[in-house]
């Protein structure tokens, strides 16, 4: 077989493996968030993304030994108090969603500032160099609009988690969060097809490449 044809077959493979991953720890999030009984399998749900993160943190420290040692430290520290995380799980998981999406808000909006350039313009940097009027202009738009789009993921989930049944609002953080999101794109792209021309378009592809080159830091510098 075609090593590069290989090659491709086993990064789609990737993809679809994060991808199951994701949608099954969704779902696996939603039972324990709603589970009228809980107990501490469903608390670990909660905490499995934190403790993931600080092993993998830990492992990829210079000082490993000590790292791993303290996570475990930790982990110990939890189950100590694993009556009380079974009360307040559900916490866990509202710092998760509400969290992020209250991040990613202000990452974009930091961009907007007057010495910045907009988050949406960097990416579009790496593929097309210096941006036209135009697209400098529309991924100024883009970056406001993903700035509005966190803000009120993060506004309806704390008023969902504040007012709804805590099903309700697992739905929304655990079952739609990764939907919309996918709207959200789909939404911008048909948008950029209407009001762009050819020449300042990217793909899905090339966009995902974007996002991978200016989170490495290979971003263009503010203008």
């Amino acid at each position: 077989m075609n090593l590069g044809l290989t090659a491709t077959l086993l990064r789609g493979l990737r993809w679809a493996a994060i991808a199951g991953a994701c949608l099954a720890y969704a779902v696996l999030s939603h039972l324990a968030a709603a589970d009228p009984h809980p107990d501490l399998w469903d608390a670990a749900v909660a905490m499995a993304p934190l403790i993931l993160l600080a092993t993998v943190l830990a492992w990829r420290s210079p000082r490993r030994l000590w790292m791993l040692t303290l996570c475990l430290a930790g982990a110990a520290v939890l189950y100590t108090a694993s009556g009380w995380l079974v009360q307040h799980y559900n916490w866990v998981f509202l710092l998760q969603h509400a969290g992020i999406q209250a991040l990613l808000g202000l990452a974009f909006a930091r961009t907007l500032r007057p010495s910045q350039t907009p988050m949406v313009s960097r990416f579009a940097a790496v593929i097309h160099g210096p941006l036209s009027p135009a697209l400098a202009r529309y991924t100024r738009q883009v970056t406001w609009a993903w700035t509005l789009y966190f803000a009120v993921m993060t506004g309806l989930s704390l008023l969902l988690f504040w007012l709804a049944p805590v099903a309700v609002w697992s739905a929304f953080a655990n079952l739609l969060n990764l939907p919309l999101l996918i709207l959200m794109f789909t939404a911008e792209y048909v948008v950029r097809l209407c009001l762009l021309a050819p020449s300042d378009r990217a793909g899905p592809l090339e966009a995902i490449r974007a996002y991978r080159q200016a989170g490495s830091g290979r971003s263009p510098p503010a203008s």
